[in-house]
């Protein structure tokens, strides 16, 4: 039998990790894989726990899931400390609201989850997101916003907010430098995520220009290449 390969020499130390969830630790139908939270479960660093999706979504999965209560939500437009903590809201909701107004002008917009967002638009992936981005551009009633495409939604977003903004303000209230964290994710709303922490990890099913941007690259799909970051980097 062959003994266990040795972790990665790594270019930080690692105080932290940050998580994407959907696409990350379940697959594209939302399955949470069990193995990469039993895997989860043997880190003794803090976790965030980040996704595009709602407060109330979030706090459910993270007590699925078990390894901490520490949420980034909305892409970093909301984050929680605790379970039954208070929603702290990044994000401006009125200016993604205008850029709403702008884009049913041209598409069939539908809201999802409207009345539970508090700092950010989620709409259904029905209309071309690349036109929709040259629109709001161009746009003089619309300012300071992104459309991104989280590849189960798209997000207008406040362009002061992202998931690596959010990780940065989790760590200073921690005492953690951001750049003893290692991330994890698979898609566009992922990027800043990687790209704030130290490590930034892309599992097998990621969006290539996430691979891209990523300093590792694991084979494994979602939850599997959870498992294979978190050997790497040692954490378990």
């Amino acid at each position: 039998m062959s003994s266990p390969k040795p972790p990665l020499k790594l270019p930080i130390e690692v105080r932290g990790l940050a998580i994407d969830i959907d696409g990350t630790l379940t697959d594209r139908k939302r399955a949470l894989n069990c193995r990469a939270v039993e895997a989860l479960r043997k880190v003794k660093v803090p976790v965030v726990l980040a996704t595009g999706n709602i407060s109330c979504f979030a706090r459910a999965a993270a007590k699925l899931i078990g390894v901490s209560d520490i949420i980034i939500c909305e892409n970093g437009g909301v984050v929680r400390f605790a379970y039954d903590g208070e929603d702290v809201v990044l994000g401006d909701l009125s200016k993604c609201m205008r850029a709403v107004e702008v884009l049913r002008k041209h598409f069939d917009i539908e809201l999802l989850d409207a009345e539970y967002r508090r700092s950010e638009v989620c709409l259904r992936r029905n209309f071309d997101a690349e036109v929709a981005k040259r629109i709001l551009e161009e746009a003089e009633e619309v300012d300071g916003v992104k459309l991104i495409d989280s590849g189960f939604a798209y997000h207008i977003v406040d362009a002061e907010v992202s998931k690596g903004n959010a990780l940065k303000f989790v760590a200073s209230k921690l005492g953690i430098d951001v750049k003893n964290f290692a991330a994890i994710g698979d898609s566009e709303n992922d990027l800043d995520l990687l790209k704030t922490a130290g490590l930034g990890i892309a599992v097998g099913n990621a969006d290539l220009r996430l691979k891209r941007e990523a300093d590792i690259v694991v084979p494994g799909e979602n939850g599997e290449g959870v498992v294979q970051a978190l050997e790497l980097l040692g954490l378990i």
